[in-house]
C-alpha cells in the first residue's frame, strides 16, 4: 500500500483553494453581503414581495458562498494539524482519518471550482427549462416525463425552488412538452450544459411484442429575464414637441398648444396625445403609452434573445448529446464529455451533478480553445 505524501497533497489543496479564492473575489462577496443585508433590513422590504424574495435569495447565496470558502480553508488547516499529530504520535487511526478527509476536501474543492467557471453574462440568472418529446412516439413522450422528473428531483436534492409553468400531456402517456422554472442563483449557468437532444434506448413498455425502442427528447434552457412594470426613460432620450390640438375636419379643439408629441430618440418610437385638456395631462398620458410601447419592445427583444439561447434542437437521430441505455446493458453516457455511469436509476432520480460538472468544464475548455485560435 502506497504511503500518502501528506505535505505534498496539502500543498496541492492550498494551491487549488487559493486559485478559487482569487477568482471568487472574497472581498467582493463580503461587500455584497453588507449591501444586501442593509437592503434586507429595510422596514419596507416586503412591500414588494417579488423584489424582497430576490434580495433575500441573493443574500443567502452570497452568505453560503462565503461560508463555504471559509469552512474549506479551516478544514485544510485542521487537516494539517491532524496529520502532524498523527505522525508525531504514530497514530494510525488519525492518519486514516486524514486520508478520508483528504479525499473529501479534494471533492469539495473540485465542486467549488465548478462554480467559479460560471462567469458568463447570464450564468447567475435563474433558469427556465423546456422539455419536448421528439422522435419515438409514445416512448418519446414517456421519456420527456422521465426527464422532467429527473430535473425536478435534481433541484429538490439541492433545495432549489421550482415552478411548473406549462404542461402539455400526450394522448396515451407522458408529455408532449413541459416548461418549468428553477429559482436559484446560477441555475441558468449550471443547467445550460443540459440543453440539447437526449436519447433513450430501452425495451418499450408500450410495445406488446417487447421490442427495443429508441426515442428522443429535447431540452432547452434559457435565462429568466427579469420583467419590470415601468421602463425608466431619461429626459435626454426624449424629444418633446407641442402643438395645437385639432378636431375632425380641422375644427379647433382649443386655442392653446396643449397637444404633445414624444419621440424616443434611441428607438424612434413616437407617441402623440391630444385628448386631455392640458399639456401636462397630455404629456403624462403620452409618457404612459410610450413606456408601455417600450416595455413591449423590450419583451420582443428578450424573446429574440431567449430564442437564440434555446437554439434549434431537433430531438432526433444525429444530434444527441447524451444517451440513456437501459437495454441490452445499463449506461448513461454524455457524448461530448465521455462521462458515463452505470447506475441509470440514480441518474433518473436526479443524480446528475457529475454530468453537469463535466459539461461545465467541457464548455470552459471549448471557449478557451476558441479564444486561443
Amino acid at each position: 500500500m502506497a504511503i500518502t505524501d501528506f505535505p505534498a497533497e496539502i500543498r496541492a489543496l492550498r494551491a487549488q483553494y487559493q486559485s478559487i479564492e482569487q477568482v471568487s473575489d472574497v472581498e467582493g462577496i463580503r461587500k455584497d453581503i453588507e449591501e444586501l443585508s442593509e437592503e434586507a433590513g429595510a422596514p419596507d422590504l416586503w412591500d414588494d414581495p417579488a423584489a424582497a424574495q430576490k434580495v433575500t435569495s441573493k443574500l443567502s447565496h452570497r452568505q453560503s458562498a462565503l461560508e463555504r470558502l471559509e469552512t474549506l480553508q479551516s478544514r485544510i488547516d485542521d487537516l494539517e494539524v491532524l496529520v502532524e499529530l498523527g505522525e508525531d504520535e504514530a497514530d494510525a487511526d488519525s492518519l486514516a482519518e486524514a486520508e478520508r478527509e483528504l479525499v473529501v476536501l479534494g471533492k469539495a474543492l473540485d465542486d467549488l471550482e465548478i462554480v467559479t467557471l460560471l462567469a458568463g453574462e447570464w450564468d447567475e440568472r435563474e433558469a427556465v427549462v423546456t422539455i419536448r418529446s421528439g422522435a419515438g412516439g409514445v416512448d418519446a413522450a414517456d421519456f420527456a416525463e422521465m426527464l422532467l422528473r429527473m430535473y425536478l428531483r435534481w433541484a429538490e436534492r439541492h433545495g432549489y425552488a421550482t415552478a411548473i409553468l406549462d404542461t402539455s400531456y400526450a394522448e396515451e402517456a407522458g408529455l408532449k412538452s413541459a416548461t418549468f422554472e428553477v429559482k436559484a442563483p446560477y441555475a441558468f449557468g449550471t443547467l445550460s450544459v443540459e440543453a440539447g437532444t437526449h436519447r433513450l434506448v430501452r425495451i418499450s413498455p408500450f410495445d406488446n411484442q417487447g421490442r427495443r425502442q429508441t426515442s428522443f427528447a429535447a431540452v432547452e434552457v434559457i435565462p429568466l429575464i427579469e420583467q419590470t412594470d415601468v421602463i425608466e426613460v431619461p429626459d435626454n432620450d426624449i424629444r418633446v414637441d407641442v402643438f395645437r390640438s385639432s378636431g375632425p375636419g380641422g375644427q379647433s379643439v382649443n386655442t392653446t398648444d396643449s397637444a404633445v408629441r414624444l419621440t424616443h430618440l434611441p428607438t424612434g418610437v413616437v407617441v402623440s396625445m391630444q385628448n386631455e385638456k392640458s399639456q401636462i395631462q397630455n404629456r403624462a398620458a403620452a409618457m404612459r403609452v410610450l413606456q408601455s410601447r417600450l416595455l413591449l419592445l423590450k419583451k420582443e427583444q428578450e424573446d429574440a434573445e431567449k430564442k437564440a439561447f434555446a437554439g434549434d434542437v431537433k430531438a432526433s437521430w444525429g444530434d444527441q448529446m447524451r444517451s440513456y441505455v437501459l437495454n441490452p446493458y445499463q449506461m448513461v453516457k454524455d457524448l461530448r464529455t465521455n462521462h458515463e455511469v452505470g447506475n441509470t436509476s440514480a441518474v433518473f432520480d436526479g443524480e446528475i451533478d457529475d454530468f453537469i460538472d463535466a459539461g461545465i468544464r467541457w464548455r470552459t475548455d471549448n471557449r478557451n480553445d476558441v479564444q486561443e485560435n
